[in-house]
C-alpha cells in the first residue's frame, strides 16, 4: 500500500512539473553524453598510441662517406643502449627496394629516383618509444651519422589534437552537468513548494521523512535514469558516426586500431549509475533544506 502511494505521488509530481522534468532529462542526457564522449575519446587515443608506439622505429641515417669502422662503432653504441630492443642495418639497395614498394603507385617518382639518393641506415626498435631522445643524443654526434629521425613528433601532433577534443568534451560535459544539477534543484524545490500542504498533513499524522521525501527522490532518480538512457543512445551514435565512419574513413582500416563496441558497452553501467545517483542525491539534498514543515 505504501509503495503504491509513493509511486502515485511520484506520478502526480511528474505531471505537475512535466516541462521542468523534460528539461532535467535533456540536460542530464547531454551532460552524461559529454562525459561518455570524453571517456571514449580517451580510450581511442590510448588505443591509437598503443598501436603506433608499438610500431615506432628510430632511423639512424648514415653519411654517404661513412666507413666500415664507423658503421661498426655506431652499431656497437646502439646495441649496448638499454633502451634499444633490436638493431637492423639497411643498405642503400635494401632502402631502394623498400622505397619502390612503398611508392609503387608513384611510377614517375620511382623512375626518377636513383638508388644512390637513398642513404643507408640503422633501423632501431626501442623498448619504450618515448625514450627516443636518449637514443638520439647517444648517436647523433658519432662519426658517420648524418641524422637521427623517428615519427614520434608527427604522432604527438595527432595525439595532441585528439587530447584537445577530449578536454573540450569534458569541459562541456562538466558545464552542462552543473546546469543539470541546478535544474534538478529548482524542479525538486518547486515540487516541494507546490505540495507543501499535502506534506504538512502527512507530517501531522506521523509520516516519516523517508515516506514523505520518497516520491520526490524517485522523481529525480527517474529523470536521471531516462536522461542516462538518452545519453547511451547518443554514445552509440557517436561510435557509429565519428569512429566507424569518420575516423575509419580518414585513417583507413589498417593504419591504426579503433575502439570496439565492448568499450562503449562498458560505459553504460557507470554512466547510468552516475545519472541516477546524481539526480537522486541532489533531490534528497534539496529536500533536506526545503521540505521542512
Amino acid at each position: 500500500m505504501r509503495t503504491r502511494f509513493v509511486l502515485s505521488e511520484m506520478a502526480i509530481g511528474l505531471r505537475r512539473n512535466l516541462s521542468m522534468t523534460i528539461a532535467v532529462v535533456l540536460t542530464v542526457a547531454i551532460s552524461l553524453a559529454g562525459l561518455g564522449v570524453a571517456w571514449l575519446m580517451r580510450e581511442q587515443v590510448n588505443t591509437m598510441k598503443d598501436f603506433w608506439y608499438g610500431k615506432i622505429e628510430v632511423s639512424v641515417f648514415l653519411d654517404k662517406a661513412v666507413t666500415q669502422p664507423e658503421r661498426d662503432a655506431i652499431r656497437q653504441e646502439l646495441v649496448q643502449l638499454p633502451q634499444v630492443q633490436s638493431v637492423f642495418y639497411e643498405s642503400q639497395h635494401q632502402a631502394y627496394l623498400r622505397f619502390k614498394e612503398q611508392f609503387k603507385q608513384e611510377k614517375a617518382l620511382v623512375a626518377n629516383t636513383d638508388e644512390s639518393a637513398l642513404p643507408e641506415s640503422f633501423r632501431v626498435k626501442l623498448h619504450d618509444p618515448k625514450k627516443f631522445a636518449i637514443v638520439a643524443s647517444a648517436v647523433a654526434q658519432l662519426p658517420g651519422v648524418d641524422q637521427v629521425a623517428d615519427v614520434n613528433g608527427a604522432l604527438k601532433k595527432v595525439f595532441r589534437f585528439f587530447d584537445g577534443i577530449q578536454r573540450a568534451a569534458l569541459v562541456v560535459a562538466v558545464v552542462v552537468l552543473i546546469v543539470a544539477i541546478l535544474l534538478i534543484f529548482n524542479t525538486v524545490r518547486l515540487a516541494a513548494f507546490s505540495r507543501r500542504r499535502e506534506t504538512g498533513i502527512m507530517r501531522l499524522v506521523g509520516a516519516s521523512d523517508l515516506y514523505i521525501q520518497g516520491p520526490f527522490v524517485l522523481e529525480g532518480a527517474l529523470a536521471g535514469l531516462v536522461g542516462a538512457g538518452l545519453a547511451l543512445g547518443l554514445l552509440a551514435l557517436f561510435k557509429v558516426v565519428l569512429i566507424d565512419h569518420g575516423l575509419k574513413s580518414a585513417f583507413g582500416q589498417n593504419i591504426t586500431r579503433y575502439i570496439g563496441w565492448d568499450t562503449v558497452l562498458w560505459t553504460y553501467p557507470w554512466l547510468t549509475l552516475t545519472g541516477v545517483v546524481i539526480a537522486g542525491f541532489i533531490s534528497a539534498a534539496t529536500l533536506q533544506r526545503y521540505l521542512r514543515v
